[in-house]
């Protein structure tokens, strides 16, 4: 008999769980990363899946930012590396890429919907974010390019770039890797 009561409080429990899962609302909006050393917001619904540093091929004859192609899941996928594309448009110096390249280093898939067969490189993941970890809207740099959503300041004061990925997949520039 106790060990049916406390099934029974086991299931009670659990549907009380379910039931205040669906009430609150699922408030990440961005995943955080970090390339470069700068701070970047990736919207949720434009990411795809996170994957570990894969070994990539390179491909001749492309801009600096295509970085290569590896192989995930079976497929092949272009390697934006997003330190040297933003660098690209905005004249920002990034390291060398054999100095980024650490066991933090991962591969962000962009979604599907996209219709972009493309991966960005990333040196580190920082974690989900939602709007109430920002306090205020910064201003975006001189000459910033057309992915460039906003920027957003934390409560501890750090300026973290939002990026619209469909912007950047509709980029003639990206959309155009040969060198």
């Amino acid at each position: 008999m106790a060990k049916r009561q406390s099934l029974k409080e086991l299931q009670e429990r659990l549907a009380q769980r379910l039931t205040a899962a669906k009430t609150e609302a699922v408030t990440a909006t961005w995943l955080a990363v970090e390339a470069s050393g700068r701070p970047y917001l990736l919207p949720l619904v434009q990411s795809g899946e996170i994957f570990p540093w894969s070994p990539l091929q390179r491909v001749p004859y492309t801009k600096p930012w295509y970085a290569g192609v590896a192989s995930l899941r079976g497929g092949l996928h272009g390697v934006i590396d997003l330190a040297r594309l933003v660098d690209a448009a905005t004249g920002a110096p990034a390291l060398p890429a054999t100095e980024r390249v650490t066991s933090e280093s991962r591969l962000i898939s962009l979604h599907a919907a996209l219709g972009v067969n493309a991966v960005i490189w990333i040196d580190r993941l920082l974690g989900l974010r939602n709007p109430a970890m920002f306090s205020a809207i910064g201003t975006n740099p001189e000459g910033a390019p057309s992915y460039f959503t906003r920027s957003l300041v934390d409560l501890q004061g750090q300026a973290w770039q939002e990026l619209d990925l469909q912007s950047l997949v509709a980029e003639p520039e990206f959309l155009a890797i040969a060198a």
